[in-house]
């Protein structure tokens, strides 16, 4: 398992945080994913041989927000 912090821009509630949350957890090989609204950014733990960090930025901006590493 790998983890990487993601910053994340456009979250301006907690239902925000909530959908960034599900669209990672919904994405194939992220086993935890811990989303701060104050901190702006997404702490990700995933599976090397499934995801990576460039699909998991993709998967974040295809919900609507920014994301970069």
């Amino acid at each position: 398992m790998e983890t990487i912090t993601l910053n994340v821009e456009g979250m301006t509630c907690g239902g925000c945080v909530k959908s960034v949350t599900r669209i990672l957890e919904n994405t194939d090989g992220v086993t935890k994913a811990e989303v701060s609204l104050e901190n702006k950014n997404a702490v990700i733990e995933f599976d090397a041989a499934k995801t990576n960090a460039d699909a998991l930025v993709e998967a974040i901006e295809d919900g609507g927000f920014d994301a970069s590493r």
